[in-house]
Formats: structure tokens, sequence, C-alpha cells
């Protein structure tokens, strides 16, 4: 499609308008989430299965009805627990939409690409919508496709950092190589390295501490959702080409005075 078209981002049968994906965690209060996603325009949230309540208590009441869910199975650090949690959510009415996170280093909070492909290759088989997260791995990638997944979802920077686009060289091969969406997901902490991902050619971002740890959320929620269309209307419409010498924008011959 051209950068003045319908470009709608259609992912697990879904057709979505919005290249933003946010979060739930870090906000301090939970009533500034629907504030958030109006203000964003986003249309997907990602949820940690550990804060759902089927009664509608607690954080699920305050996500809008309109929102398609995307339960998380952070905490998981095992590929039997984390499709343990994925059929939880799905037994506790949360969908079949499935982030998929496999984390068992505490410190630096690296997923582990080959439970994580493990956990995908399960739940795809038993229809789930698998959204993986992982390293920009090209070799985890491509066992990921391999496994049945919808997407996969390469870290910018180490989660929670807000340190930006730290593998973007990774992410750019990931983006000319695999034939899945790419969502860029976690270290994201300016509206402008969203815009530099869509640039990229990511399919979408996904974008969490950088909101709920800013001084004003729901204005942060707003500059990234249109960081974020930018982006990608800069992709539709092609980036010109980078130079290593001065180019003259305009003819340096022919002024005005000179000539016959």
């Amino acid at each position: 499609m051209d950068a003045a078209g319908d470009d709608m981002f259609t992912l697990g049968g879904k057709s979505l308008s919005s290249r933003l994906f946010i979060g739930t965690g870090k906000y301090g209060a939970d009533s500034l989430i629907p504030l958030v996603c109006a203000a964003s325009g986003a249309q997907v949230i990602t949820v940690a299965l550990r804060r759902v309540d089927s009664g509608g208590r607690g954080i699920m009441g305050h996500i809008p009805g309109h929102m398609q869910l995307l339960p998380n199975t952070s905490g998981a650090r095992t590929a039997e627990e984390a499709v343990r949690l994925a059929r939880l959510a799905r037994a506790a009415g949360c969908g079949n939409w499935i982030k998929i996170e496999v984390i068992a280093d505490n410190r630096h909070l690296l997923p582990d690409g080959y439970k994580t492909a493990k956990a995908t290759e399960i739940l795809a088989k038993e229809d789930f919508i698998v959204l993986p997260y992982m390293n920009p791995d090209l070799y985890v990638a491509r066992s990921l496709v391999d496994a049945g997944a919808a997407a996969v979802m390469p870290l910018g920077a180490p989660i929670g950092t807000n340190r930006g686009l730290r593998t973007k060289e990774m992410i750019a091969i990931l983006i000319e190589d695999i034939p899945l969406p790419i969502i860029v997901d976690a270290g994201i902490g300016k509206p402008s390295q969203a815009c530099e991902a869509m640039e990229m050619g990511a399919a979408a971002c996904l974008v969490n501490t950088a909101i709920a740890s800013a001084a004003n959320p729901v204005g942060m929620a707003e500059a990234f959702g249109k960081a974020v269309a930018a982006g990608r209307k800069a992709y539709l419409a092609g980036l010109g080409p980078e130079g290593v010498r001065a180019s003259a924008s305009s003819p340096l011959t022919g002024f005005l005075g000179e000539g016959g």
C-alpha cells in the first residue's frame, strides 16, 4: 500500500489501524490505563497473567473493552510454565492471543530463545496466536517461524531500560530475512526511537515503561502514537538514500544575472 492508502495491520485475523501496542505495568495508578489507551490510539494491550482477575476486578477492570488483549507469560522460567500460563489465560476468557516470555535469568532479564521456541510450537498447534519475545537472533527467529509464531518480538534493549534501539543492526536483519511481522518490544525509551524502528520497516512497536514512567503518561502515550504513525508513513513513502558527500538541493550554476 502507498503512504496515502488504508494501511491496516492484520495480525491473528484481526485488522488494526494502530501499530503501537502498549502495556499495563508500572503505572502510578491503574486508572491511568484507559486514558493512555485513548491518547495513544493503541488497540492491543499486554497484561501479565499473574495480574489477571477473571472477576473483572483489579487491572482487568481498567482495560477498555475494545482493546485486543495480549496476555503475557511474564514470570515463566520454562517452556512448560509458559504453556501452562497460556492455557490458563484462555480458560479465563482472555482469548487466544499470547505473548510468550520465558526468562530464567533474573539479572539481565533476557529471554531464552530455545525454550521460547518450544513453547511457541506447542501453543501454535493448539491454535493460539503466538507472539514470542526474543533476542534479535536470526537463527532463533527462524526457529520461531518454523514453530508457527504469528510474529516475532525482538528486544531493542534490555527490558525496562528506556535505552532505545541498541540492537538496531540485528533487528534490521530480522526485518529483511524473516517472513513474519517484526514487532520491536522492550527498551524503547523515546517516541523518536519508536519512529526510527518503524522507518526501518518494523510492523509495530510495543511500549510500556517509557509511557508509564513519564512525568505525564497520557501525554507521552499520545506522542508515541503519533511517532509510530509518522515512522510508518516515512517507511511507506520510501526514505531517500544516504550519501557520503554533500549534494546541493538546488543547482549551483546559472545564477540570476549570469550569461548573455
